[in-house]
């Protein structure tokens, strides 16, 4: 028998036990504390929020302001914003969410919490909240609306055996993931240590300046750097720098073609490239993309729009995808510079502050080319970045891997995901 051709439909508000919704008024915040996560947090591709732009709250708010406080394995619902978004709240709760989204408490006799991500994550689940959107400017999925919601319901058995399968993918790239994040952190101590605090190694192996290396005055950098480096621009280590085209007024976006249209949203602050919701064009299209961006093995696609510090070094041929007007695509000057280098710097806390303080528009605040290569930078000695170069290469490849291993598990999950709703795959009992 197929389980899932044959389970009856039930509002989703049957098989649920609470709804922990506190939206209506706003949480008073605090400077440090317990993290309060907003919707940009919660993500269809993770299994977990991720802290981007979190606020805090003090230990009283967080015992008594709240309704009711989310549990482990509580589904966190966005309501508002991006409608339908949805993740688990992790064991122990190292989190707090209380506008724009719910958390649905799955009841244990009749639903399984893993079974209803996966349902809430499908095609079919999606496309109905998406009409079920109201408000034109900021679209919302009413709470009202949930009893209208209704899902597959399967035996509990099947419903573990599926929602399992569907965890472990997700888990797997959560751990990878975690990877990707851990490797970014090393490299980033490691540009700290040798272009900031300037204890590289020195001719014995030993940290330069705290043993003692010959440090001078920059009178164009304000400041003093190791004896031999110099003051430049990112004029001077940039050889070109090139962009995409916005689509409006040259091509078509999603009309069939493979290719993936890479924009800001996709560059994320882990320096990774995040493919999900990516637009796609054609053959035809990337073509007249191609002859402006023109996007090869070493460029760094550096995202030029608030929020800065989003960037990627490409490592692969990037035959696949390409680049839209916001994203700019950088080509060392490897006489001076190196990819790795530069992109480190562009991460750097103290770069996006000083691109920050250059940015320009009124709608979309970003950096404009040649205020980019107008800023000044430290021009380190060649031999110290190639030594860099050497140490952090080993970091990105098994950044790279995870990160390719990752993309693999996405498509894998994707693919598996609407045969397993519509029961085209059947999961079996392996014990």
């Amino acid at each position: 028998m197929n389980e899932m051709k044959n389970a009856p439909l039930v509002p989703i508000t049957d098989v649920l036990s609470f709804i922990v919704d506190n939206r209506g008024k706003t949480v008073p915040t605090a400077e440090s504390g317990f993290p309060l996560i907003a919707t940009n947090c919660v993500h269809n591709e993770r299994l977990y929020p991720v802290f981007e732009n979190i606020r805090y709250v003090s230990e009283y708010t967080l015992h008594n302001w709240f309704r009711a406080e989310l549990k482990a394995n509580d589904i966190l619902f966005v309501n508002k914003g991006t409608p339908g978004r949805c993740c688990l709240v992790p064991d122990p709760v190292s989190f707090c969410a209380a506008q724009d989204m719910i958390g649905l408490r799955c009841d244990e006799q009749k639903v399984y919490y893993r079974y209803l991500l996966m349902v809430l994550r499908s095609t079919t689940t999606q496309k109905f909240i998406s009409n079920y959107h109201v408000g034109i400017a900021i679209p919302h999925f009413k709470k009202e609306d949930l009893s209208k919601l209704l899902i597959p319901l399967p035996s509990m058995e099947y419903q573990k055996r599926i929602g399992d399968l569907y965890f472990d993918i997700c888990e797997k790239e959560e751990h990878n993931n975690s990877i990707c994040a851990d490797l970014e952190a090393m490299a980033k101590l490691l540009y700290d240590y040798w272009f900031v605090q300037f204890d590289f190694p020195d001719e014995n192996g030993k940290p330069y300046k705290s043993s003692g290396g010959k440090m001078v005055w920059n009178e164009e950098l304000k400041r003093e750097i190791p004896e031999g480096w110099e003051a430049g621009t990112f004029g001077d280590c940039i050889a070109s720098i090139n962009t995409g085209l916005n689509p409006r007024d040259n091509f078509k976006l999603n009309t069939g073609g493979t290719i993936r249209y890479l924009t800001v949203k996709n560059l994320t602050k882990e320096g990774t490239v995040d493919f999900s919701s990516c637009d796609c064009i054609d053959e035809e299209a990337r073509a007249i993309v191609h002859r402006r961006s023109d996007i090869r093995i070493g460029d760094i696609l550096f995202a030029s729009i608030a929020p800065l510090g989003r960037c990627y070094v490409i490592k692969e041929d990037p035959k696949t995808w390409d680049i839209n007007e916001s994203v700019f695509s950088i080509r060392p000057n490897y006489k001076i510079a190196t990819s790795n280098f530069l992109y480190m710097t562009f991460m750097s806390d103290s770069f996006v502050k000083k691109a920050e303080g250059s940015s320009t528009g009124s709608v979309f605040k970003g950096i404009r080319i040649s205020e980019l290569q107008d800023l000044k930078t430290i021009i380190p000695k060649k031999a110290v970045l190639d030594k860099f170069d050497d140490v952090v290469e080993k970091l990105f490849a098994a950044k790279s891997n995870a990160f390719n291993e990752n993309m693999d598990l996405a498509s894998l999950r994707d693919f598996l995901l609407p045969m397993l709703m519509n029961g085209q795959v059947k999961v079996c009992n392996m014990e």
